[in-house]
């Protein structure tokens, strides 16, 4: 039987013990929650050039050390600011896992409201997607759980999909045929290419916009790895449209057989969150969200 996740609870006062502790140099900074808050990590703003984050529970808990030893070796090949390590926080103060300090990187969320040009942002995107993947993968992390498997076969998530598919048969809610098709082809046409560089969580809260709404920096690499780069082309239906992702395609250059694993990436998540928040006791935003990306990728697959 495996161990039961742990889940401390983080907040502010938490922060503010651990960095007395141990970087006792900024022990006067203040400490804010940086909100909307993460699932893998809790973000704090530590005084106006720091930030420091927590993993939230043990299946998340070696992102840190990850973060600490490859971003380094990766900033330097990118186009745009990732996040920069400078203290490597250690277990205590009643908190279990490693942790980190990073400078702090302006900028907002990138809600498509904030966005000034979609057609632009997919473009600039696409180039730092492509830059990542040019980098030495030699020595890079497998896909593997701390990835949520991603940058691997499709396949472990296969029993979740059909689950997902045979809860929402005859609801009415999904054209569960067409996903079941959609499905079978992404299974259907596996990753030959060398592994390459994956970022593992290109969502629009990952990605920074400055106040012009052009893409300014890319933070949150604790899914990053060497593997299948087609869970990195996610953010073609969930946040892109239209002309911005047809864009995003021939900018990224991705071949039909990726692009059918990155629409399998994409409609995995979008039907088992769908699952797990349409009921009474589920999120409304976040199943009319799911609701949102299975319409595009169902649409798209009809053009």
């Amino acid at each position: 039987m495996s161990e039961p996740e742990e889940r401390p609870h983080i907040d502010e006062a938490l922060v503010r013990r651990l960095i007395a502790a141990q970087f006792p140099r900024w022990s006067a900074l203040p400490v804010t929650r940086v909100l909307p808050g993460g699932i893998d990590n809790r973000t704090f703003r530590l005084g106006t050039e720091l930030s420091v984050r927590l993993p939230s529970a043990t299946g998340y808990a070696g992102q840190a050390a990850k973060e600490q030893r490859w971003l380094p070796r990766l900033a330097p090949r990118l186009p745009l600011p990732v996040p920069e390590p400078v203290g490597a926080g250690v277990p205590g103060e009643g908190f279990p896992f490693g942790w980190s300090v990073n400078r702090w990187l302006e900028g907002r969320a990138a809600r498509a409201e904030r966005i000034a040009d979609r057609v632009e942002f997919a473009e600039s995107l696409a180039g730092f997607l492509r830059a990542l993947q040019d980098v030495d993968p030699a020595g890079g992390p497998a896909p593997a759980q701390h990835t949520g498997f991603r940058g691997g076969p499709l396949t472990v998530y296969d029993g979740q999909t059909r689950a997902a598919l045979e809860a929402l048969a005859g609801t009415g809610e999904v054209p569960v045929a067409t996903a079941a098709a959609i499905w079978e082809t992404a299974l259907a046409a596996p990753w030959a290419g060398p592994p390459v560089w994956f970022h593992g969580d290109i969502a629009w809260g990952n990605l920074l916009v400055d106040g012009d709404g052009r893409l300014s920096a890319v933070i949150d690499f604790g899914c990053v790895g060497v593997g299948d780069p087609a869970c990195d082309a996610v953010i073609a239906w969930t946040l892109f449209t239209g002309e911005s992702r047809r864009v995003f395609r021939a900018a990224l250059g991705v071949d039909d057989a990726t692009w059918a694993r990155a629409r399998g990436w994409a409609l995995w998540k979008a039907l088992i969150v769908l699952v797990a928040e349409r009921g009474p006791e589920g999120d409304p935003a976040m199943a009319a969200d799911s609701r949102r990306v299975l319409n595009e990728i169902f649409t798209a697959c009809a053009g």
